[in-house]
């Protein structure tokens, strides 16, 4: 290890040692970068803040330089010129190496007029800008001084105020105005304002309008550093920019050929339905769907949301895969426009095949082959009806129970409607398109020297969108009935150690509505911080339970079909906070809070809808769902025996890592995660399982490193964590930090978790 050390310091010390001029022609210099100087009446943060906008202009871009010297530079000129263009010597050259950058590329005056054209666009009209150069030995640098004088700022704004329509139209936008009174005068602003307009009358009719028929003067002739700026319609404008347009026909080709079928615009035959003239010869497509999909009505005023509605909507019914529109002008005497919706549609049936890389928070990897049947358009109604079958194999890579691999084969089926189908109407947003699925299911799945399982499943929900950020899944009713069979004698025999585990075997039928809500706003990159939250609830059988007064205390379990039903109500929520500190590097943070709550005709939660904790996308530095509950511990845990997944009713997880990029596509994190999970009640084959006021005491605590080798279609991560502490411990020896010894074997094979897993954790 302090050899690799060295070595690495030599190599560090051997290209610090190398000149970065050593290699330049004669004749040429060095261009070393340039240094921004500004003079004048700002305050040190003012300086700051504008040398950081002007420098970036600056061109050429010089090497870089890291510890006052050039390592990329010197990488470059160490490995000579390559004789053929592969090996290390090329590779050093051309990616770990950077070509210096010469003084021949500087031209300072052109970078001057850059620096004052800037300057001047964002309210220096009066600053004064210089150049000079530094050539020192064999380098050379830039040295631009810039005299700002004082930012102009907006004094007044003057709307049209005439009588015309388009006047009071652009007037009417002066509310939400981005030129703001007592603001820096910005030329971009100047630029975004014209576009804000333009989309605000759009709204109002005005269809041929353009930001380009818009100026805005500036009078800088009024002192005291400041400007009015006058917002004029230009008099070379079109006459049909100034007009307001009504919608008149709106035509509708459902089976348009691309390179086939021209554009018809002539010959409109008068609506088929409602307002609509729908050209479906071969009945296609109840015209129902255009009436939900299309927002324009005839005589109605153009406006541009319901341009983009109606083509959103078109687009998300997933029925075709070319969606055009046109508008134009009608025959129809006035201002009118004629819609046109050109739509090709998908082919109707589909059969597609899919090879599956799959990862789970138990250390499980594998992969699942699926045939996808796609029936599109099934009812004439842009309903899609899917049928899979699928068929996979997991199995534990790293973690105790290795040889315990899962086989999984099973089929679905999926018709989703999009729209709400439910005897009252619901209210919500035209941006998006609700929809209704019902699902029905079967998976055999085979754990291998322990028991197969059944499961059947079926469902009917809703799904809709408030906006781009949240999301609302109602399930009205989700019927869950697992059925263990040919359980072997070895999981028997575990049982005899660990009683808890009949409960994994025993038949269970679920029923009950489920509801979900997200938010996330992480598709929005510039943001330096982002969110996402997802909270559910899970009920089952709370009504039938009432109804038929179940109550396990005083009587037997009720059954249905002769099978016991699950009574409880399960609430969970996820919170991320994903911080951005530069470009490449980012800190995400994980709570998980949930808890599930057994009553009526249950004791205990069903296994498959309770918590568990650790793993590869949970606490990694303890074997998969082996954390808990509470301050208990498996008797098998760091045995050769197979360690029974851990459950528990009550969950809180807490996760931060910091991820940051490497090179190229391989990026490193450093994580801590804590956590555990709880029962509710007391439990004689798990003391110290029980939630109480001291489980902040039963926290289990890992940290570690890991990669991630993000080829685009796929993320492939490995970590490596190690627990820091240990809630099986008796109190007081729980903090287990003293105790890593990276150097032993015996600790590194009992503490040390390798997880491998595809994508990120969270």
């Amino acid at each position: 290890m302090y050899k690799k050390i060295v070595l690495i310091a030599l190599l560090f010390l051997g290209l610090q040692s190398c000149s970065p001029t050593k290699n330049i022609a004669e004749g040429e210099l060095l261009y070393t970068g340039a240094k921004v100087t500004i003079e004048g009446q700002m305050t040190k943060k003012e300086k700051k803040a504008l040398t950081a906008l002007l420098s970036p202009l600056i061109r050429p871009i010089p090497n870089q330089k890291f510890l006052g010297s050039y390592p990329k530079l010197s990488i470059y000129n160490w490995a000579g010129i390559p004789k053929k263009e592969k090996g290390i010597r090329h590779w050093m050259r051309t990616k770990a190496g950077e070509a210096p950058v010469l003084g021949s590329r500087l031209d300072p005056e052109y970078n001057r007029l850059v620096l004052q054209n800037f300057l001047e666009n964002n309210g220096y009209f009066n600053a004064k800008t210089k150049v000079d150069t530094l050539i020192k030995g064999k380098t050379i640098q830039a040295i631009y001084t810039i005299s700002p004088s004082k930012a102009f700022k907006i004094k007044n704004v003057f709307f049209p105020n005439d009588s015309s329509e388009l006047s009071k139209a652009i007037q009417s936008t002066a509310k939400r105005s981005l030129l703001k009174i007592g603001a820096i005068y910005t030329l971009e602003t100047i630029k975004e304002e014209r576009i804000r307009i333009d989309e605000r009358i759009k709204e109002k009719g005005f269809y041929y309008f353009s930001p380009e028929y818009l100026k805005i003067q500036v009078d800088t002739t009024i002192g005291d550093a400041t400007v009015d700026l006058i917002i004029k319609v230009k008099d070379e404008a079109p006459s049909k920019a100034k007009s307001i347009y009504k919608i008149n026909n709106i035509v509708v080709h459902t089976n348009y050929s691309v390179g086939k079928d021209t554009l018809i615009t002539t010959q409109i035959a008068p609506p088929n339905y409602k307002d609509f003239n729908i050209i479906d010869p071969d009945s296609l497509f109840k015209p129902i769907i255009f009436d939900r999909s299309l927002f324009f009505k005839k005589e109605e005023v153009y406006n541009r949301s319901n341009q983009n509605l109606s083509l959103n909507r078109l687009v998300n019914l997933g029925t075709f895969k070319m969606v055009r529109n046109e508008f134009k002008p009608s025959l129809k005497e006035g201002n009118y426009l004629d819609a046109y919706y050109y739509l090709s549609p998908n082919e109707k049936k589909s059969l597609r095949f899919e090879l599956l890389a799959k990862s789970n928070s138990a250390n499980y990897q594998g992969t699942e082959l699926n045939a996808n049947w796609s029936h599109r358009n099934t009812f004439r109604g842009a309903e899609l009806l899917t049928v899979s079958v699928f068929g996979g194999f997991e199995i534990q890579v790293s973690g105790q129970n290795k040889g315990f691999n899962v086989y999984r084969v099973g089929s679905e089926a999926n018709l989703i409607w999009p729209r709400m189908i439910a005897p009252i109407r619901f209210k919500m947003t035209d941006r998006f398109t609700p929809t209704t699925k019902a699902t029905i299911g079967y998976e055999y799945q085979e754990r291998q020297q322990l028991y197969t399982l059944q499961t059947f499943k079926a469902l009917f929900g809703y799904n809709w969108k408030e906006n781009a950020r949240r999301e609302h899944t109602l399930n009205l009713g989700e019927v869950i009935f697992a059925r263990p069979r040919n359980v072997t004698q070895l999981y028997l025999d575990e049982i005899e150690n660990n009683p808890s585990l009949k409960k994994v075997i025993e038949r269970q039928l679920i029923f009950g509505p489920t509801y979900s809500f997200t938010y996330s706003n992480t598709a929005q990159k510039r943001k330096k911080n982002t969110l996402y939250y997802k909270g559910t609830i899970d009920v089952s059988a709370a009504l039938t339970g009432i109804i038929a007064g179940a109550n396990i205390d005083k009587k037997d379990t009720l059954k249905i079909f002769s099978v016991p039903f699950s009574q409880y109500i399960k609430l969970e929520n996820e919170f991320r906070h994903y911080l951005k500190i530069r470009k490449e590097s980012q800190l995400a943070s994980r709570i998980i809070v949930g808890t599930a709550l057994p009553f009526g005709n249950s004791k205990e939660m069903p296994f498959i809808k309770q918590f568990f904790i650790g793993g590869t996308n949970s606490i990694r530095a303890f074997r998969a769902r082996s954390i808990g509950p509470g301050s208990s511990i498996d008797p098998a845990l760091n045995t050769e025996g197979f360690l029974a997944d851990q459950s528990g009713d009550i969950k809180i997880e807490l996760n931060t890592e910091f991820r940051t990029t490497l090179f190229s596509f391989v990026k490193g994190a450093a994580f801590i995660d804590a956590g555990n999970i709880w029962l509710l009640n007391e439990n004689k084959d798990k003391p110290g399982a029980k939630f109480s006021k001291n489980f902040m005491k039963e926290m289990a605590v890992g940290a570690g490193l890991g990669l991630r080798f993000d080829f685009n279609f796929l993320v492939l991560r490995t970590d490596f964590a190690f627990p820091l502490r240990k809630p099986y411990l008796p109190e007081g020896k729980r903090w287990v930090i003293d105790q890593i010894n990276l150097g032993n074997g015996a600790w590194r094979k009992e503490n040390l978790i390798f997880n491998l897993a595809i994508g990120y954790p969270f």
